[in-house]
C-alpha cells in the first residue's frame, strides 16, 4: 500500500505487513515488521515518537537500507569505495516502482554515479518476503563495492531478544541452537566458497520465551551457496536488526561503468504460533516458490557408495541393482569410480567418460540392465574438481584457483576448478550435457567435496569476483541442463550437507544432509535441518550396522524409521544382508511408499515426551507419526505422546490396530507408542480420519 504524500510502504502478506519510509533526510526506515495492519494503521506509524538522534555519541534510529554514511557506526550492509577513495554514501531518494506485485525503491547518491534498488517481493499464500539489491554504475569510472547484502530487516523491539542458527562440521551439520542475543554485532557465515557445514544461511529470532507452538518468531534465509555472512546487531535498548548478503571480508567486487550488480534473495518471515509454524511456512515457500518440481515425490534410491567404494565392476553393480529392485527401490545411482582413472581417490577426476577396463562397452549395457528391473538410473559426478593426475589437469593446469608463488593445497588429492573462468564453465558444460546426451541418465548426484584454498586468479581483471562468479556459473550451468534435459533430476551434495541453501534448490531436487548415516546422529541433523527446509528434499539412507562411521550398533526399523522422516534411501551393502533383512527392508520400504506423500507434502509437527521424540506429519486425512527412544530408565513405561493440529472432533483410526482414537484425546493426553522396551526402539503409526 503506498502513501506517496508520506512516503511509507507496506508489503503485506496474508498474516503480516512490512512497512518501511523514507525519512526528511532520504533515509529508509524500517517501521513495522509483525501482523498485518489496515493502511490507516500503518501511517499512524508515522506518529509515533522517534528516538532521540544524538551524533557522535550514539543513535537508535535502525535503517531498513544501512548504507554507509555520517553518524552510522554499527554494521552497514551497504558499502562502496568510489575511485577518488572516497567511501560514505550520501544517498537521495529517487522513485517508487510497483509492477506485478513488487515494489522497487529507487535512490541515486547525491554526487556520485551509483544507483541503488532495495526491491520487495510478496507471494499470494505465503508470508515469506522476498528482497534483493541492485547496484548499477551509471558512470564510467569503476566502483568496487565492498559490502552490498540483499536485506537489512528490523526487528521490532524485544526485551530478551534470543538468536536461532544452525551449526556445525562435517557429519554433524545442523545442529540447532538458541541463545540469547549479546550486545554488539554477532557474525555467522562461510569463507569457504560454498555454503557449508559450519552454518546455514538462516537465522531466526524471538523473544526469548517462544515454544515450538507459541510466540511470536522472526526469521530469514539467504538464497546464496557460495560465501556469505549474516550480521545480527543488538542495540543498547535492546533493539535488533538482522543483515544478509553473500561474500565475505575483504574482498569487493569491482562495479565497472554501465555494469549492474544484483544480489541474491534474501527471503524473511515473520510468525506468530512459534517455531513449529515457521519451520512449515518455511517449507510450504519451498514448495510453492523453490523447487523446480515441488509437487513430485522422490523416489527410493539406492546408493553403491558404501556398498563398493572404489572396487567394483559394471556386474557387480548389476548385482546390487537387482538386490536393490527386490527391496522395492526405485532408483539405482552409481556412486564414485567409474570414470577415467579412477580407481581410486588420486585420480581421474576431470575426465568424465567411462572407464574403459570396468565398463568396455560403456554405461549403456548397466543403464539398461537397472532400467531393465524397473528403476531410474542416476550417476555421481564432481565436476568442480580436478586431479593433478587427470588428463584435464594435464592440459589446463592454468584452470585451477591459484596464487603465484603458493602451493596449490589438496585436499583428497584434489583441486578446485576456477568456475569463474568462462572457458572452463563452458567446458565443465559442454563434458555434463554430452554424458547425459549419449546415456539414459535419469539422475545426477553432484558433489562438491572440499572448500576453496588459494582463491586466485592471477590473469583476472577482477580476482575478487571469482567468489561471486563461481557460484553464478555454477546456477547457469544447472540451468542450462535441466532446461536440455527436462526429465532429469539432480541432487546437491558437498561431502553431505555443505551445499544446502535455497540458492541451490531452485536448481536441484534434493540434497544430501550429512555423510553421517548414524540414525541416532541423523534425528539430531534432521531436526535442525527442518527449521528451514522441507522433508521433500531432505535425503536419508538406510546403511549397515555398526555404522561405517560412528561404529553405533542400531536395529534396522529404527534405522528405516529415522530415515523415513525425510527422502528415505538404502545405501547399506546388500549383498551382505541376510534373508531376514532383505525381507524385512522391503516391508519398510513398502510402508514408506504408503506415507511418503504426507511426509514429503504434509506439514510437520515436532514431538516430544520423556525419552521419546518424534515427527507428525499431516496432509489430508491422514496422519503419520515417526517416534523413536534411545533408551528407557528404571523400567518406567514410555509417556503417551501428544499430537498436534488434529481435529479434536475428529475420529481417527490406527491402521496397524485399527484402534479408533477421539482427536480431543491424542491431543491432551496422546498416543500410545507401544514401543519396545529395549534399547533403540521405534515405530511408525499411521492414523487416517474417519468421516
Amino acid at each position: 500500500m503506498p502513501a506517496h504524500d508520506s512516503r511509507l510502504w507496506t508489503i503485506d502478506t496474508p498474516n503480516t505487513s512490512y512497512v518501511v519510509a523514507v525519512d526528511d533526510h532520504d533515509r529508509l526506515r524500517g517501521l513495522h515488521w509483525g501482523p498485518r495492519l489496515s493502511p490507516e494503521q500503518a501511517l499512524a506509524l508515522l506518529d509515533l515518537p522517534e528516538s532521540p538522534f544524538r551524533p557522535v555519541v550514539g543513535r537508535e534510529p535502525r535503517f531498513d537500507l544501512g548504507a554507509a554514511s555520517a553518524f552510522q557506526y554499527g554494521h552497514n550492509g551497504l558499502q562502496v569505495r568510489f575511485s577518488d577513495g572516497t567511501r560514505d554514501l550520501e544517498l537521495v531518494f529517487a522513485e517508487a516502482i510497483e509492477e506485478d506485485g513488487d515494489l522497487t525503491l529507487v535512490f541515486a547518491d547525491r554526487h556520485y554515479p551509483l544507483e541503488v534498488r532495495t526491491r520487495y517481493r510478496s507471494h499470494p499464500g505465503s508470508d515469506v518476503i522476498e528482497r534483493t539489491l541492485a547496484l548499477r554504475n551509471t558512470g564510467t569510472e569503476a566502483i568496487d563495492v565492498v559490502r552490498a547484502d540483499s536485506a537489512t530487516w528490523v526487528v521490532p523491539g524485544l526485551d530478551t531478544p534470543r538468536l536461532s542458527q544452525l551449526h556445525g562440521e562435517w557429519g554433524a551439520e545442523t545442529q540447532l541452537t538458541r541463545t540469547t542475543i549479546p550486545y554488539g554485532e554477532t557474525v555467522i557465515g562461510s569463507r569457504r566458497g560454498i555454503t557449508s557445514h559450519q552454518a546455514n544461511p538462516w537465522v531466526a529470532i524471538d523473544d526469548g520465551a517462544a515454544t515450538e507452538t507459541s510466540g511470536p518468531v522472526w526469521s530469514t534465509a539467504l538464497a546464496w551457496s557460495g560465501t556469505w555472512r549474516i550480521t545480527v546487531e543488538k542495540g543498547p535498548t535492546g533493539s535488533v536488526v538482522v543483515s544478509a548478503g553473500f561474500g565475505h571480508d575483504p574482498i569487493a567486487i569491482r562495479l565497472s561503468g554501465g555494469e549492474t550488480l544484483e544480489t541474491p534473495i534474501a527471503a524473511g518471515l515473520h510468525t506468530a504460533g512459534g517455531f513449529a509454524s515457521a519451520a512449515s511456512a518455511w517449507h510450504d515457500y519451498a514448495l510453492a516458490h523453490v523447487l523446480p518440481h515441488p509437487d513430485e515425490v522422490r523416489p527410493i534410491l539406492y546408493n553403491s557408495w558404501e556398498a563398493t567404494e572404489f572396487d567394483f565392476t559394471a556386474e557387480d553393480q548389476m548385482r546390487l541393482a537387482d538386490r536393490a529392485a527386490a527391496m522395492g527401490c526405485e532408483l539405482f545411482v552409481m556412486d564414485d569410480g567409474w570414470f577415467g582413472a579412477r580407481v581410486s581417490d588420486r585420480a581421474g577426476l576431470g575426465d568424465w567418460t567411462p572407464n574403459p577396463d570396468r565398463f568396455p562397452d560403456g554405461l549403456g549395457p548397466l543403464i539398461k540392465h537397472v532400467h531393465s528391473r524397473g528403476m531410474r538410473f542416476g550417476i555421481w559426478v564432481e565436476p568442480e574438481m580436478v586431479n593433478p593426475d587427470s588428463d584435464l589437469y594435464r592440459a589446463h593446469p592454468d584452470w585451477v584457483y591459484h596464487q603465484p608463488h603458493r602451493r596449490r593445497s589438496e585436499v583428497r588429492q584434489q583441486l578446485v576448478l576456477n568456475l569463474a573462468r568462462p572457458d572452463v564453465a563452458e567446458h565443465l558444460h559442454a563434458r555434463l550435457d554430452e554424458l547425459l546426451s549419449q546415456n539414459e541418465i535419469d539422475f545426477v548426484k553432484w558433489d562438491m567435496n572440499r572448500p576453496f584454498t588459494e582463491a586466485g586468479w592471477p590473469d583476472g581483471e577482477d580476482p575478487d569476483r571469482l567468489w561471486f562468479d563461481h557460484t553464478r556459473n555454477l546456477y547457469a550451468i544447472l540451468d542450462r541442463l535441466r532446461a536440455d534435459h527436462p526429465n532429469l533430476r539432480i541432487e546437491s551434495c558437498s561431502s553431505g550437507g555443505g551445499r544446502v541453501d535455497f540458492g541451490i534448490l531452485r536448481r536441484t531436487d534434493q540434497v544430501w544432509t550429512s555423510d553421517n548415516t548414524d540414525a541416532l546422529d541423523r534425528i539430531a541433523i534432521q531436526d535442525g535441518f527442518a527449521q528451514v527446509y522441507p522433508a521433500r528434499v531432505m535425503g536419508a539412507w538406510v546403511t549397515d550396522s555398526p555404522n561405517p562411521l560412528t561404529r553405533r550398533e542400531v536395529p534396522l526399523d529404527f534405522r528405516f524409521h529415522a530415515a523415513m522422516a525425510g527422502v528415505l534411501a538404502v545405501g547399506g551393502d546388500l549383498r551382505v544382508w541376510s534373508d531376514a533383512d532383505q525381507a524385512r527392508g522391503a516391508e519398510l520400504v513398502a510402508d514408506y511408499k504408503r506415507i511418503r506423500h504426507a511426509v514429503q507434502l504434509g506439514r510437520r509437527h515436532p514431538l516430544q515426551a520423556g525419552a521419546v521424540t518424534g515427527v507428525q506429519y499431516d496432509r489430508g486425512d491422514q496422519t503419520v507419526v515417526l517416534a523413536w527412544r534411545r533408551a528407557r530408565s528404571f523400567a518406567y513405561p514410555d509417556p503417551l505422546l501428544k499430537l498436534h493440529g488434529l481435529d479434536p472432533d475428529a475420529r481417527y483410526r490406527d491402521e496397524r490396530t485399527g484402534r479408533v482414537h477421539h482427536g480431543a484425546i491424542l491431543a491432551a493426553h496422546g498416543l500410545e507408542l507401544g514401543l519396545d522396551p529395549a534399547d533403540y526402539a521405534s515405530a511408525m503409526i499411521e492414523l487416517t480420519r474417519l468421516p
